[in-house]
């Protein structure tokens, strides 16, 4: 089985999470210091760091079914209704659960052969499986620069650095 561009493309969905990427940023990293009230605190535009980054996790979770062999169960709307966490535990389990998600869908990729990467992704309109994987990772680097962005804010305001 050929599957050096499938095997490519997990190497940047887990690097983007855990390190290793040309960008020197990833999600553990940015974080792994984050506690709880870090995490639910709003600057003036209302966003939270638990709103980007379940924001990400809702979208990895949505695409392993699909690679799964099951529907697409995903839809924008729902992608900023994050829980409410009340415990710092509850907040470490949520983040932990992030990176069990990565990786069960970085095996499902590269265990792809790299034809069905070209292959329709559920539908013609979401286009083809190679889309979608990089359309994650990129989404993914999208929205981490606003979580890191957000930890500056909230830092500087509460004295941190």
């Amino acid at each position: 089985m050929n599957n050096q561009f499938s095997l490519r493309i997990a190497q940047h969905l887990r690097q983007v999470f855990t390190g290793g990427n040309w960008t020197y940023v990833n999600v553990q990293d940015v974080l792994k210091d984050v506690d709880l009230n870090e995490a639910f605190w709003q600057n003036v535009d209302g966003h939270c760091i638990m709103k980007w980054t379940y924001h990400i996790q809702y979208f990895v979770q949505a695409v392993i079914p699909v690679f799964e062999g099951e529907a697409l169960d995903a839809h924008d709307k729902f992608s900023f209704d994050f829980p409410e966490l009340k415990t710092e535990s509850e907040w470490r389990s949520f983040v932990d659960q992030i990176f069990e998600d990565v990786e069960k869908l970085a095996v499902h990729i590269e265990r792809k052969p790299d034809t069905k990467l070209l292959e329709v992704f559920v539908d013609q309109k979401y286009g083809d499986y190679h889309r979608n994987c990089w359309g994650l990772i990129e989404h993914t680097h999208y929205h981490l620069a606003q979580i890191n962005q957000l930890k500056k804010e909230y830092r500087k305001t509460k004295g941190r650095s």
